[in-house]
């Protein structure tokens, strides 16, 4: 079993600021431990603290933050985040690998020790010296990477998959193309198809606001963007987004995230069989939604319009067809996605051994 070390021993703070706005890309870190996009993005950054490839940074603030630190290694371009985050270095990445030291971050129970360690009254903070006071193992370097190598050779299989799955998607897509969308003209259709409304092949749910602000591994999505993230869980499957509110966007139909919560801007369509979603998306997407907008301070869309709203409707031989033509398709697609829940959980068990 490898001594506990003091992390303080090993890590060195650094406080550069970005004052000649020599660096132009902005941070913020999430809390599964990776550098985003900032929620917001400060007009004078001269005071934003530079984070070096290479170098870690963490936000000290651990209030209302999922019970989990956001910390993150930085192995892209130089950027900045808030004056308000840490950041630092490994001294000797010969005694300790950085890598290693990530991983160690990613456990459950670091975030919860950050978190009992954090102090403040109005707002508590995890602050340099609890961290330089972290105790870890700190295995020969050799095991240290024979440990990161077995993590990162599972994190590249799941990449892999996620490809696959991608290009499976893809091939799906080129399939409801060439079945329901070329060549059909929706003045001529196919014997046994014909026009109906949406509210006959679907219902619809009106998205809400989440219970309270919280972190979480779910995208909370409005339509026009991901605006956050959360632990309550809406819809576990992609589903057809409409942009309910907004003079700019309501009418739009977008596709969903495939696991999310929908906020009050838009409405979920729920189609009463899901293996032709992609071809009422591409139908939708070509047709004149806007025109349901109504209201005079703002533009929306009610469930109400979306019901009456005329859609071609394939004949049941078509959709059987179609789910003949794809099922082998969807079946691998199924298979390499549980594969990544088993990897997932690998990650989790490889992090939870150190």
């Amino acid at each position: 079993m490898a001594d506990y070390k003091r992390l303080g021993d090993y890590i060195v703070a650094v406080d550069e600021r970005n004052s000649d706005l020599s660096i132009t890309l902005s941070q913020g870190i999430n809390n599964n431990k990776y550098f985003q996009q900032p929620r917001q993005v400060a007009e004078n950054s001269t005071n934003d603290k530079i984070v070096r490839h290479g170098y870690f940074a963490y936000n000290r603030a651990t209030t209302r933050n999922g019970d989990k630190i956001s910390i993150a290694y930085r192995e892209g371009e130089d950027c900045t985040v808030s004056s308000a985050y840490q950041v630092f270095y490994i001294k000797d990445e010969e005694l300790l690998n950085p890598h290693y030291l990530l991983l160690w971050f990613k456990r459950p129970t670091f975030d919860r020790y950050a978190r009992f360690k954090s102090h403040g009254s109005a707002h508590e903070f995890f602050e340099w010296d609890e961290m330089c006071n972290v105790m870890l193992p700190v295995p020969p370097i050799e095991e240290q990477r024979r440990i990161v190598e077995q993590y990162q050779t599972v994190e590249r299989r799941i990449k892999n998959n996620e490809r696959l799955i991608a290009l499976l998607e893809d091939t799906a897509q080129t399939i409801f193309r060439h079945r329901f969308v070329d060549n059909i003209d929706p003045n001529n259709l196919p014997e046994g198809w014909r026009m109906g409304t949406l509210g006959e092949i679907a219902d619809f749910s009106y998205g809400k606001l989440p219970s309270k602000e919280e972190n979480g591994d779910v995208p909370v999505f409005s339509g026009y963007a991901v605006v956050g993230m959360t632990n309550e869980e809406m819809f576990n499957k992609q589903h057809i987004v409409v942009i309910a509110r907004g003079d700019s966007g309501s009418g739009k139909i977008v596709l969903s995230p495939h696991r999310f919560f929908l906020t009050n801007l838009a409405i979920s369509i729920n189609l009463y069989d899901n293996s032709y979603m992609h071809y009422l998306y591409q139908h939708l997407l070509s047709a004149d939604t806007y025109s349901l907008r109504s209201g005079s301070a703002q533009a929306q869309v009610t469930i109400n319009d979306l019901a009456k709203f005329e859609v071609m409707i394939p004949s049941n031989k078509e959709v059987e067809t179609f789910q003949t033509l794809v099922l082998s398709v969807y079946r691998y697609k199924e298979t390499i996605e549980k594969e990544n829940n088993l990897l997932n959980s690998t990650k989790e068990a490889l992090i939870c051994k150190l």
